[in-house]
């Protein structure tokens, strides 16, 4: 397992119980006792740091490599999954995935950013930042969902949309702005979910949702840290100060209502234990279209625009 830079004691205390299991292995010898004080320790230590992280912290740990990605959530959440390509206009981008499946026996259009796993994946998904195809696609599904009327779930973990010449030059600020609209255009429920990292309009454009979740470790903001810090402070080493000045972690989020709900993380993040996250959050995730299922497509639609709507006028008389 990858150790972030808080994790140092933690590390230390799991290398032991690693040491020890080795030992018992090889020599027969009966140290559970041991293991048992020791992985209690863990625990503890575990509970204590991750109770009080700094939102510095918790965007490392959005940030970390274990942690599950669009594809493990499909492949555990979505049966009978098709993954549909092309935005029909320039070509296939394939750091935004989509396509139709079934959630709990109910057909759904799943959509979301795919960072990968190792170098070769993360560079074939260029990191989860998607260029205009990617958003141009995602408004072709959206649109989709919408005409056959079936539910949309959108995931989103990236960084923020890619920034290259070429993506300039191909629209990127439109796509961005027109997956936006579809996002509050159509009349089907729409769920987001913020799985790791949800950054600047790379991540709004498919996250606006008639409800937003968050992940308890993860985070959502206008810029990155660093880009923050480099503008404000015209420092990279201000970054710790620019998450804070951010309010970007989920607790934040839920407090000013720009979320609506925290999907609670296994002890230690939801790298630790993959498997529980992603059936915690198919409990949340059934529990909100239960409620979206019983609503109109005009209610709907009116009820997502009012709530983004509303966002605006914080801090207006």
């Amino acid at each position: 397992m990858n150790f972030l830079d808080f994790e140092k004691p933690i590390a230390e205390l799991e290398g032991k119980i690693e040491e020890l299991r080795h030992l018992s292995d090889s020599d027969e010898i009966n140290i559970a006792e041991e293991i048992n004080r020791l992985q209690a320790k863990v625990d503890k230590l575990l509970r204590a740091t991750y109770a009080k992280l700094t939102p510095w912290q918790k965007t490392q740990v959005a940030r970390h490599p274990d942690r599950p990605h669009l594809s493990d959530y499909v492949a555990r959440l979505i049966s009978d999954f098709t993954p549909l390509a092309g935005d029909r206009s320039f070509g296939e981008d394939q750091a935004i995935i989509g396509g139709l499946g079934r959630f709990r026996g109910q057909s759904v259009m799943v959509i979301g950013h795919e960072k990968g796993h190792d170098t070769e994946s993360r560079v074939r998904h260029n990191f989860g930042m998607a260029k205009p195809e990617g958003y141009r696609k995602a408004r072709r599904l959206m649109t989709m969902a919408n005409q056959f009327r079936i539910p949309v779930i959108t995931l989103i973990d990236t960084a923020g949309a890619y920034p290259g010449v070429d993506a300039e030059a191909r629209g990127q600020a439109e796509a961005i702005a027109r997956s936006i609209e579809t996002c509050l255009d159509i009349r089907v429920p729409l769920v987001s979910v913020v799985i790791g990292e949800g950054g600047s309009g790379g991540a709004i454009a498919l996250a606006a949702g008639n409800v937003v979740l968050m992940l308890e470790h993860s985070i959502y903001s206008v810029i990155s840290p660093e880009g923050c810090a480099s503008i404000l402070w015209r420092s990279g080493d201000a970054a710790k100060d620019a998450a804070e000045a951010l309010r970007l972690t989920a607790q934040d989020l839920l407090k000013l209502e720009v979320i609506d709900g925290i999907v609670p993380e296994p002890l230690g993040g939801a790298h630790r234990n993959p498997e529980q996250t992603i059936a915690t959050l198919s409990e949340h995730l059934e529990r909100a279209f239960a409620n979206l299922s019983l609503l109109d497509g005009g209610i709907l639609r009116a009820r997502r625009r009012e709530k983004f709507l509303e966002m605006g006028k914080v801090g207006l008389a």
